[in-house]
């Protein structure tokens, strides 16, 4: 018997992600949907931030059971929507993505399928996982503000690179072309004086980039957090010191086998809360979560344990 069967799902729909793709692909996934018996309902994106607001009005008209149709940046704001909301606790909604978008980072660590059949197996004899939920703090203490991740914050270059996307979408059309991004960042780039606090510990130092993880994949399959666990109640914490742009170039198949931490220059830990900060007078470091440019430091995360359901294929289980 399917896992979910008679269920009634709000399926939230960014048109817009995967450059336009989503828009084009629908109408053949909602014939699918229809065909294969599943009660949903639909609502579409408009705007930046809108899939936050969206989730949360479905959990406040009674939907328990959501599913985002979209990119890493339309779950990141659907599940921004999931936490932010008050009505019921954010575990006690059944979550997942079908993803058509351009990273697809996030369903990487669980092997969450992009092909309609192997996903539509997975709505049908799929079993439910929780994960936790990061917080990260952000700005002046006048401006402070506030965003959940659920896959991997950058600062330093991470950040960077994804403002530079941001405003030059022509390098984020497909994983090539964002490579080719990330060299374009790197010519460009000033590494920043920082300071790490992570579980007391305190690093002062210029840093190449931080990363925040709960899961393992970000920037295409790339892996600065290999130590990441999504259900273990710590975060993933990677540094790297000044390293050279020479030598990032020869080390940058480290970035998609796991071995980053065996970089001399680079240090892999697992924390319950990190904060970023810079000397007197230095340059704010550029933040980003999940693949979205927040803002600048200083910059606080903890760790929100089983904030998350979600839908994950049969054969998995987490290592």
């Amino acid at each position: 018997m399917p896992a979910f069967e008679g269920v009634k799902w709000m399926i939230i729909v960014n048109p817009a992600a995967a450059n336009g793709k989503v828009s084009k692909v629908w109408p053949e996934i909602a014939r699918r949907l229809h065909r294969e018996g599943i009660n949903f309902s639909m609502t579409r994106t408009q705007y930046r931030g809108h899939a936050t607001r969206l989730a949360e009005e479905a959990v406040q008209a009674g939907f328990r059971h959501l599913i985002a149709v979209g990119g890493d940046g339309t779950n990141h704001e659907v599940i921004n929507g999931l936490l932010r909301q008050k009505t019921v606790p954010s575990c006690k909604i059944i979550y997942t993505l079908l993803p058509v978008g351009t990273g697809n980072d996030w369903v990487r660590t669980y092997g969450i399928p992009n092909k309609l059949d192997a996903w539509l197996d997975m709505l049908d004899h799929g079993h439910w996982i929780r994960q936790d939920a990061g917080l990260v703090t952000y700005g002046e203490s006048s401006r402070q503000k506030i965003r959940y991740f659920v896959n991997v914050a950058g600062m330093a270059y991470d950040a960077f690179v994804v403002q530079f996307g941001e405003t030059n979408r022509f390098w984020v059309r497909n994983r090539f072309a964002y490579l080719l991004l990330i060299l374009r960042c790197l010519i460009r780039y000033r590494l920043p004086q920082g300071i790490i606090f992570a579980d007391g510990q305190r690093i002062c130092q210029r840093f190449y980039t931080i990363n925040v993880g709960i899961c393992r994949f970000s920037g295409g399959g790339m892996q600065l957090v290999p130590q990441a666990l999504p259900d273990d109640g710590l975060l993933a914490l990677t540094y790297a010191g000044p390293i050279s742009k020479l030598g990032v170039l020869f080390n940058t198949w480290r970035f998609y086998n796991g071995s980053i931490g065996k970089h001399p220059q680079v240090t892999t830990l697992q924390v319950r809360t990190v904060s970023v900060s810079v000397p007197q007078g230095a340059p704010q470091i550029p933040l980003e979560a999940d693949g979205e440019y927040l803002g600048c430091s200083p910059a606080q995360f903890s760790i929100i344990p089983d904030a998350l359901t979600i839908i994950v294929p049969k054969n998995f289980r987490n290592k």
